[in-house]
This record gives C-alpha cells, sequence and structure tokens, in this order.
C-alpha cells in the first residue's frame, strides 16, 4: 500500500535563504534516492515563507520505515538540513485513502 507522507518545518530566520534552500535540495537529493521513494514536493507556505511542508509518496510504509531508521544512522543523519530548522518536523503519514468516485 502506497504511503503518504507530508513532512512540515520551520526554518530559522537567521539562515539566509539561499543556505535554507541548498540544505534542502541536498538533504532531498539523498530521499529521492532512496529506495521505495516516488516523489517529493517542497510546498512554501504563501503567508510564512520560512515554513514549508515537504510531501513524500513511497512505494510502501515499509519503505518508508526504512527510510526513516536510516535517518536515524550517523550517514543518514549527515545533512545540513537541521541546521537551518528552528525547530523538530513534524510528521504525518497516510496510508487510506477514501474513494471518492
Amino acid at each position: 500500500m502506497t504511503q503518504t507522507v507530508f513532512l512540515e518545518v520551520q526554518f530559522r530566520d537567521d539562515v539566509d535563504q539561499d543556505a535554507i534552500d541548498a540544505a534542502v535540495r541536498e538533504t532531498l537529493a539523498q530521499t529521492a534516492g532512496f529506495p521505495g521513494n516516488e516523489s517529493l514536493e517542497v510546498l512554501v507556505d504563501d503567508t510564512d515563507q520560512r515554513r514549508a511542508v515537504v510531501l513524500e509518496r513511497w512505494t510502501t510504509a515499509a519503505d518508508h520505515d526504512a527510510y526513516v531508521a536510516w535517518r536515524a544512522t550517523p550517514e543518514g543523519a549527515a545533512n545540513a538540513l537541521g541546521a537551518v530548522l528552528a525547530g523538530p518536523p513534524v510528521t504525518r503519514t497516510f496510508g487510506r485513502t477514501l474513494d471518492i468516485g
């Protein structure tokens, strides 16, 4: 079953936007290359440019779980994103969909 993930992040006010963009691109390049990742999209809040939601699609929940486990390792945690975040991200996962057709 496909897993959809919303990762909401708030970026620090004292960090240059170019540094934030570079950190996001670097980190998401790793995510995009992880087995089971189908797509990524970054949605920037219209009223607060320092807030964004990363929309992730995974082939299965197990693929996403493996990715989360990898991010908890020293290799997976080695990225620039943590330095530009104002606080911990909020993650919401969705595995069930409602047929409206």
